[in-house]
């Protein structure tokens, strides 16, 4: 499978954004990743289901929804409901994430589990089985235009190693700090999908930024 592109609306011009996701929708990217940050879960706050309801207008390539909230369990049904492909949560963020997992199931949309940096992989070992994607934190969550956390490789070969282990089919994601100078090693070790902002959409030339990280 090549490497999917996901480019991160967090770091779109919001005053254009039917512009830039016109642009997306046009491009070589896979998927569209949208970061919902409530200011309680991470330090900032960014956008909610306003936002994504109006993107799921503006294009049919699939929403990868990534919740930086507290208390995830009791918004699932309304993202699943305006038209999330994926919706990922954090492991840091819930105590009930059998619950989640298990209705995200039911409604035949794909699930996710967040993972921050400085959270052991091992937190993952009763979840890898039943989940469709990791996203691997490449930085502390929160803003964009981050600086790439290099013990991210690491996490990444352990991961990939836990998903060997335990039979899994789930897909890694690279999410903060991707850019064309990381990208060929994040694949080479074992990511399926890259999430990447500022990179893209400070580039002069958003299609070819996108098109450099494929």
């Amino acid at each position: 499978m090549s490497i999917k592109i996901a480019p991160s609306i967090l770091a779109a011009d919001f005053g254009n954004l039917s512009r830039d996701c016109e642009i997306l929708d046009k491009s070589v990217a896979d998927w569209f990743h949208l970061d919902v940050m409530d200011g309680v879960f991470v330090p900032n706050i960014s956008f909610g289901m306003p936002i994504v309801s109006s993107i799921r207008k503006m294009t049919a390539k699939p929403l990868d929804v990534h919740l930086m909230i507290t208390e995830p369990e009791k918004y699932i049904d309304k993202f699943i409901e305006i038209g999330s492909d994926i919706l990922t949560v954090h492991i840091e963020a819930t105590s009930k994430m059998d619950n989640i997992l298990d209705k995200i199931a039911r409604s035949r949309i794909k699930s996710g589990i967040a993972i921050n940096p400085n959270t052991p992989i091992s937190k993952l070992k009763n979840y890898i089985e039943k989940i469709d994607l990791v996203c691997l934190m490449g930085v502390h969550a929160g803003f964009g235009g981050q600086q790439f956390i290099l013990n991210t490789f690491d996490r990444l070969v352990e991961l990939k190693n836990l998903i060997k282990i335990k039979n899994s089919s789930a897909l890694i994601e690279i999410d903060g700090g991707v850019d064309n100078t990381n990208n060929k090693k994040l694949e080479s070790l074992g990511a399926d999908i890259l999430v990447a902002g500022s990179y893209i959409f400070k580039s002069p030339d958003i299609n070819k930024a996108i098109s450099s990280l494929k």
